[in-house]
């Protein structure tokens, strides 16, 4: 429990800005997903096109802080090659 005003108010803060960064994560999963169903149906060009659509979310959420910059890195660039890996 808050012992202050300006304390309860952070609290509300938070509370509010972990359900922001909860959906922003689930986005970026969902996107991620995407890419990976994509791959597995092996059609090249659909997950070509999700991918292209996935990077500025995986970005995006890179920026904010929400994952760290080296796991987006880890991220796009595994997508990538199994995108290029396929036939």
């Amino acid at each position: 429990m808050a012992n202050s005003k300006t304390a309860a108010k952070r609290a509300r803060q938070n509370i509010v800005r972990r359900d922001h960064n909860i959906g922003l994560k689930s986005r970026m999963r969902t996107f991620v997903k995407r890419v990976l169903v994509a791959i597995a149906s092996g059609d090249k060009a659909a997950a070509t096109e999700s991918y292209k659509e996935a990077v500025p979310v995986i970005d995006g959420a890179a920026s904010k802080g929400l994952i760290h910059a080296n796991k987006a890195a880890r991220h796009k660039s595994r997508l990538n090659s199994h995108i290029k890996k396929m036939a």
